[in-house]
């Protein structure tokens, strides 16, 4: 999905297509007056982007009944657009500042500490789930011998990961705990993008951020600011390297979908690839 695409949906239902755009990934943010629009991927062929889009509306009412700091909707249902999931979200104050890892820690803790939902389930943390998807996607833009590495890579470190003893309790996780996925407003920092929010090994959401310190450059003294303020370095677990190398194989596929329409993210998926396959943890990873 390009961003011309998304405006095509984002007229469909029923909102101006000079929209402002927010951001283009997983789904296309729009900034329209007082709400905030995700257009999601063509469900078509994939209902688990519809279901996910329906989970995220009712996570923000559990998150808000549970007092939990968060992005709260604006229609209690996702709407279906030419094969589209598209939610809609009130629009937040502006930032009073960027968000910073020590303001991520607060919330974590929050949300580690509630129990399940009982109203919905929430599923496992699949971080390897979408890597046939994202190749797929990438089709012949990249080279079929990276495509089956990173395939050999999901099965590997899904068995392993599998096997995990957890040094915290499991249960609710963000699933994507990092600072962009804080607003810091008038009120304090708030939780966004809730899509991921899953059942699982809690350490998923505090090995984000290590890999962000080795991999994408975070200051190590913000990590440590982190550590600090949530209790806990889950470096210190002998588990952490295995959900590590699960989260860099699921990174590296998710660029590898951009690659057809997008030179930079094919050399970054290149990049990416070539440092897993040397086994080189300090190469860095850039965006695109």
């Amino acid at each position: 999905m390009d961003e011309m695409r998304a405006r095509e949906v984002l007229t469909a239902a029923g909102f101006s297509a000079a929209a402002d755009l927010l951001a283009l990934g997983e789904n296309a943010v729009f900034a329209a007056g007082e709400l905030v629009i995700k257009v999601g991927r063509n469900a078509t062929g994939h209902p688990e982007l519809r279901a996910r889009a329906e989970r995220e509306v009712a996570l923000a009412d559990w998150l808000a009944a549970s007092g939990v700091p968060a992005v709260r909707a604006a229609e209690r249902e996702p709407r279906l657009v030419e094969g589209h999931p598209v939610t809609l979200w009130h629009r937040l104050p502006d930032a009073v500042r960027p968000a910073e890892p020590r303001d991520l820690a607060p919330l974590l803790t929050r949300v580690h500490a509630l129990p399940a939902p009982t109203a919905f389930t929430l599923p496992r943390r699949e971080l390897l789930g979408g890597v046939e998807r994202w190749l797929t996607l990438a089709g012949d833009a990249i080279d079929p011998a990276d495509a089956d590495y990173l395939r050999e890579r999901r099965d590997g470190f899904a068995a392993a990961a599998a096997a995990l003893v957890p040094h915290l309790p499991p249960g609710p996780i963000h699933g994507d705990a990092l600072p962009r996925n804080v607003h810091v407003g008038p009120d304090g920092p708030v939780l966004v993008d809730l899509e991921t929010f899953s059942a699982d090994l809690r350490e998923h959401d505090l090995v984000v951020l290590a890999l962000s310190r080795d991999r994408y450059g975070l200051d190590p003294a913000a990590y440590d600011a982190f550590t600090a303020a949530y209790g806990w370095d889950v470096r210190e677990w002998e588990g952490c390297a295995v959900l590590r190398g699960a989260r860099e194989t699921a990174s590296c596929a998710w660029v590898s979908q951009h690659a057809p329409a997008n030179p930079k993210a094919l050399a970054e998926f290149r990049r990416r690839v070539a440092s897993l396959r040397e086994a080189d943890p300090e190469v860095r990873w850039y965006p695109f």
